[in-house]
């Protein structure tokens, strides 16, 4: 086999590999720069979940709930350019709710739709409940909304993988 032969063998798997990590990394929110128009953020990464009009501007939220972990905001400005990037599903984030003042829109606004909509016995409202990643734990943050649209309380759980199968005889 000649030397461009081999050359040739080796670069088409390589492009290929290159082409393929070029197509991921358009689909990560993270990897935009400050300065991105609307039109290129809604090309590379698809129309997103939830669009908020803001004081100064718009935001663009891109929620990979229920299955995934991360709720990316994108804040543009007036004339539709990226400003900030941030993702939101962190204890840090939740932590900042503040019970008895925060409303459904403000949960709605900061971190999307929930992953799971639930209700229980002692709680006259909806639970949402948010996956998130503490370090790497996978954790649900459970937020509690009262009839009127009024956060009442903010709780923590562990999520854990369901239990393997007992393959003993």
């Amino acid at each position: 086999m000649s030397l461009r032969a081999a050359a040739r063998l080796v670069r088409a798997p390589l492009a290929a590999g290159l082409l393929a990590l070029l197509v991921a990394c358009a689909g990560m929110p993270e990897r935009l720069v400050p300065g991105t128009a609307r039109a290129e953020i809604e090309q590379r990464l698809g129309r997103p979940t939830a669009v908020h009009t803001l004081p100064d501007g718009t935001q663009l939220q891109y929620s990979r709930q229920p299955a995934g972990q991360q709720v990316y905001n994108l804040r543009l400005d007036a004339e539709g350019r990226l400003l900030q990037v941030d993702q939101v599903m962190d204890r840090a984030a939740f932590d900042v709710v503040s019970v008895d003042r925060w409303t459904r829109d403000q949960v709605l606004a900061r971190f999307g739709r929930p992953a799971l909509l639930e209700r229980v016995a002692r709680f006259d409202g909806d639970v949402w409940t948010y996956r998130f990643l503490e370090t790497t734990i996978p954790r649900q943050a459970h937020i509690h909304i009262d009839p009127t649209g009024t956060v009442r309380r903010v709780m923590y759980t562990d999520e854990y993988p369901p239990e393997p199968p007992d393959w003993t005889p």
